[in-house]
């Protein structure tokens, strides 16, 4: 699981509207990383529309939004039309990419154990270093938090 300071793992994973999206290409702009369990359901369709409605602020502090979940790239083509979200999310069907940045993990709900996708955002400098990490976020003014230390980065 990388931490502040460390580089951040790299990948290529397919992206909506077809093609891929590889992490490294898009420097030396800044990255807001973010993982989230599955499209089209509330928390993620909040998150979503959270950077989505401030995504010419992330662009003007420098950055670039992705969202990563396990959903296919037909699924959030299907979950950007439908709340008309402009950032880019690509498709870790495989789950590498979410091990690797360590949000891979077991849940529990309502008694029952199992693997999914925790919320997690990791900024990412111009040079591909981890600035910061939130784990467990809450959607709730998270949007705010992040463009916030995206500025100040």
């Amino acid at each position: 699981m990388p931490e502040t300071g460390e580089t951040a793992p790299d990948f290529t994973l397919p992206r909506d509207g077809g093609g891929e999206l590889t992490l490294s290409q898009l420097q030396p702009g800044k990255v807001v990383l973010y993982f989230y369990p599955r499209d089209d359901t509330p928390g993620c369709t909040l998150e979503a529309q959270g950077f989505t409605a401030r995504a010419d602020a992330f662009a003007d502090a420098g950055a670039t939004v992705v969202g990563v979940s396990k959903d296919s790239v037909a699924k959030h083509d299907k979950f950007i039309a439908k709340h008309d979200l402009g950032i880019a999310l690509v498709s870790d069907a495989e789950s590498d990419v979410c091990e690797r940045y360590g949000v891979w993990v077991e849940k529990k709900m309502y008694g029952k154990t199992s693997m999914g996708i925790e919320r997690a955002t990791f900024l990412i400098d111009g040079a591909g270093r981890i600035a910061r990490v939130w784990r467990k976020v809450k959607v709730d003014g998270h949007v705010d938090e992040v463009l916030e230390a995206t500025r100040a980065l």
